[in-house]
Parts: structure tokens; sequence; C-alpha cells
């Protein structure tokens, strides 16, 4: 996509700043394009040069010297994560310089995934990413700035507030605000058991979207909002996504791989059979929450490319609730609406 020529001139004046702030001498700039955004308000624009290319993020200019994409990006590369470099950047112009990993995400790649095992094998080489993140040491997550955030019950129980306004009243247009107030309630227990657990470090959006492949490596992005949560997060995250399918053997295997790839003193829970339990919640809170966000997104910028996940979100909802006598009236209350919508 090719920017507006203010565009491109900003980008270049900031570009050639960086060169000269880093001591790199200025390689020739051929082409700056604009590229396809993700379910954020930020721009990303790619920088071609006569060497090599690299990545422009535009945000909001803040005056502050804190930023959490690049607070976080130092704290996981310093434990070993997978990140894309941060080369420069100047925040009171909202302006980051960063290492260009290309354009193939998970997602893309497993277009060409052509078996079950071939799928597995790349699950595998992720799952033990994100053990390596769940395994940083609490104490060391707790002092810096991702331990002053955490999915707590006020948290999580927002996040399906927002969901039942986006989703259920906006998007369905229920306007019974009892009917809506009830339905939130039906989430209380869930968010009780999952804010009343152990917690690790959590990227918190960990799914094919965000996840990069370069150079058969696979790189993690989005993790501005890395906080505490408990480990099934990120992987209900990443075994529920609902951009891709996963097939359901294989999302047993994993779990089973994940569970035992992470020392018990660091999940803190007992057995599979609670593991899997608390798996289920998560799932639960997880999807009814990506199902808010593409609402979100369609109301605010009708931005159609998520709606056709809403159906495939809602669909694995009403399976993980099957058979669950404790979420039977949150079941028939969620579908009650959303089937007659």
């Amino acid at each position: 996509m090719k920017p507006e020529v203010s565009e491109r001139l900003f980008i270049e004046e900031l570009f050639k700043k960086s060169m000269d702030e880093t001591n790199v001498d200025c390689p020739k700039i051929t082409n700056v394009e604009r590229l396809t955004g993700d379910a954020s308000t930020r721009r990303y624009y790619r920088v071609h040069c006569s060497v090599q290319s690299y990545v422009v993020c535009l945000d909001n200019p803040s005056q502050d010297e804190f930023n959490s994409f690049v607070e976080t990006q130092k704290f996981f590369e310093k434990h070993d994560i997978k990140v894309p470099k941060v080369i420069h950047t100047d925040l009171s112009k909202g302006y980051l310089l960063e290492e260009d990993l290309g354009d193939e995400t998970l997602l893309k790649a497993l277009s060409s995934v052509n078996s079950k095992e071939a799928e597995l094998s790349v699950f595998k080489d992720i799952i033990e990413e994100l053990v390596k993140i769940h395994s940083i040491p609490l104490e060391e997550v707790s002092k810096s700035h991702i331990g002053k955030l955490k999915f707590d019950f006020e948290k999580l129980i927002n996040e399906i507030d927002f969901t039942v306004d986006y989703f259920v009243g906006r998007f369905l247009g229920v306007e019974d605000e009892g009917l809506k107030r009830s339905l939130i309630e039906e989430f209380y227990p869930v968010c009780k058991r999952l804010s009343s657990q152990k917690m690790v470090c959590t990227h918190r959006d960990f799914h094919s979207r965000n996840i990069m492949v370069t150079d058969d490596k696979f790189m993690i992005i989005d993790f501005q909002d890395a906080r505490l949560g408990i480990p099934q997060y990120d992987l209900a995250s990443l075994l529920e996504d609902c951009y891709y399918d996963l097939n359901a053997e294989n999302r047993e295997l994993l779990k089973r791989m994940y569970f035992e790839s992470l020392p018990e003193e660091v999940h803190g829970q007992k057995s599979v059979e609670e593991f899997q339990s608390l798996y289920r919640d998560m799932l639960l809170q997880r999807v009814f929450k990506a199902v808010g966000s593409f609402a979100y997104i369609y109301h605010h910028r009708k931005d159609h490319r998520y709606l056709k996940y809403i159906g495939f979100a809602m669909e694995k909802l009403k399976l993980a609730m099957l058979d669950q006598p404790d979420l039977k009236n949150l079941k028939h209350k969620l579908f009650d609406i959303y089937y007659d919508s």
C-alpha cells in the first residue's frame, strides 16, 4: 500500500535521524510501503533500502519515557525470548524503528501444512517458546512493569462486560439491560476460579497472527500488553485460536506436552484434571473476549475482515459448554440470545 506523500516524508526524516543517532551510514531509501494493519490502531510501514529493509511503527506521540512495547521487548530479549530488535525510538513522535521480520505469520505458514503430523511439529516448537515465557522467574517478573498488571477478577470480568456491550448489545442488538447483566453474572464463578490461581508472565495475545516465521524461526510480536495471568491464558489463546482450527488430537497432545514441560512449582496445579478444568474456564473467557474484540473492530472501524471469525468462535464456546452441568445456565442464556438474533 502506498503511503501519502506527507507520511513518506515524515518517515524518511525519522529514519535518517535514526541512522544518524545509531551511527549507521544511512542506506539509500528505495521505497516506503504502508503495511496492512492488524486489530490495533498502530500504523506500520516497511522502509526498503539498498541493502536491507526495516519496519517503522507509528503510534500515539508521548512525552512519557516509558513505552510498554519497548520495555517488554527488553525484558523478553533479556530472557532469550525470540522478539524483534528495536533499533531506535522517538517516543515524542510515536516512532519505533524495528527489525523487519517479513510478512509470513504462523497463520499464513499453516496454509501449506498438509498433515496433522506436520502441524504437530510446528506447534511443538511454539509450545517450547511459550514454556520459556512462562518459566521466567516470578520474582523477576514481579520487579518489572509486567508484574504491576495481572488478570485479576476485575480485569477478567471487565473483558466479559466488554463483549456483552459490543457483541451482545451493539452487534446483536440486545437492549434488555437486565438480560445482559445476568449474562455477565453467569461468568462470575469462571472468572473467580481463574483469578485465584498461581500466575506467570503471560504474553496476553498469543495466537497465530502474532507469531512470525522468519528464517525458519518463530518470532513473537505484539507483546506490549504482557501481564501476570494463569498459564492457560496464553495456551488457550494459541490452541483455541479463533483464526485457525487446530486438529483436535494434536490439541490434546500439545496440552499434555505443555503440562509436562512446565514444572508444578511454576504453574501450581496439582493434577492434569485440575489443569484441564482451568483450561476449559480459560477457553470460555478468552474466546468470548475475542468475540467482543471482533465486534468492537467492526463497530468502530467498519472493518469486515474479523466478522468471519465470530461464528467459529461461538460454536467453539458451545462445544466447550456441552455436558458441563455448572455451565448449563450460561450456555442457555448465551445461545438463546445468539441463535435468536
